[in-house]
């Protein structure tokens, strides 16, 4: 993770992107208004399409707002009182009614790129996601759909994560995929909530939550790709993964496959391996 801005710097960001996106969802809001009454008079049904497309811009703006202005409010109290600095995806766990929540950023072939994380448990869990290559974030970016497991099915839906995820205290995971509006069919990752509050799934809330939260980091002109500092790029795993390569006189692939491999096997995070590695405590090969 990148080191994050002074307090006040990062409260009076948030304040602003949140009162930019509100007053975006406002434009929005208005230009629906302006079609809806349009085809009212006329019964243009292009009008109308026109409408439920601001309707849609118009909700996603209010949700980035709401996420911008709940973390500006921890950032303004981290700023007042001190103690560790907030993250960002604190807030996107509260809008989702829960404590725990993930976000994975993944290329074409589903290899994980970076993340973040709202808690150690669910910094844990995208982390096992990683490690082996399975998990809802995953199935949700693969098959463009939410993903929605619970009780005994995690175990038979994933034979490796699943009773890794029990160990957790996990026993509920919803997953939605991360798509750009003119794009539907391109996925960037996905956005999992673990153990949600009852009717989140059904309501659609996660869904808008995840295309806000895809608004925030890439699309919008606010756009902050680090979430102020709470996006992991995992450079030490890489890093570590390019000592092991060296050591073992392998691929960069290989040499991770056998970064996950070790991680898993001891119990261990990949961060806590890739550290012992590079700092020399550890040695793979």
């Amino acid at each position: 993770m990148k080191p994050v801005e002074n307090p006040s710097t990062c409260a009076a960001s948030a304040w602003s992107r949140a009162a930019r996106a509100y007053e975006r969802s406002r434009r929005e809001t208005a230009a629906a208004e302006q079609s809806e009454v349009i085809a009212a008079r006329t019964g243009s049904q292009v009008q109308l399409r026109l409408a439920e497309v601001h309707r849609r811009m118009a909700d996603c703006h209010l949700s980035t707002a709401r996420l911008q202005e709940s973390y500006a409010r921890r950032a303004t109290r981290w700023a007042k009182e001190g103690g560790g600095s907030p993250l960002f995806m604190s807030g996107v766990a509260e809008a989702c009614g829960t404590a725990s929540a993930t976000f994975a950023l993944l290329d074409a072939d589903r290899t994980q790129l970076a993340f973040a994380a709202s808690d150690p448990p669910s910094q844990a869990a995208q982390d096992l996601e990683f490690v082996l290559g399975e998990g809802p974030c995953r199935d949700a970016a693969e098959l463009r759909r939410p993903v929605h497991v619970s009780g005994p099915e995690i175990e038979a839906h994933w034979p490796g994560y699943g009773p890794a995820l029990g160990a957790l205290g996990i026993g509920e995971v919803v997953a939605v995929p991360l798509q750009t509006p003119d794009r539907p069919e391109a996925c960037l990752g996905a956005l999992a909530a673990f153990n949600p509050r009852p009717g989140l799934v059904e309501s659609g809330a996660l869904s808008a939550i995840g295309g806000a939260l895809t608004r925030t980091v890439l699309l919008d002109p606010d756009a902050d790709p680090t979430l102020y500092g709470g996006i992991d790029h995992r450079d030490k795993v890489n890093q570590a993964a390019g000592v092991v390569s060296v050591q073992a006189e392998c691929s960069i692939a290989d040499a991770l496959a056998l970064l996950k491999a070790r991680a898993f096997a001891e119990g261990m995070s990949s961060q806590r391996l890739a550290e012992a590695i590079v700092s020399g405590v550890l040695r793979l090969a």
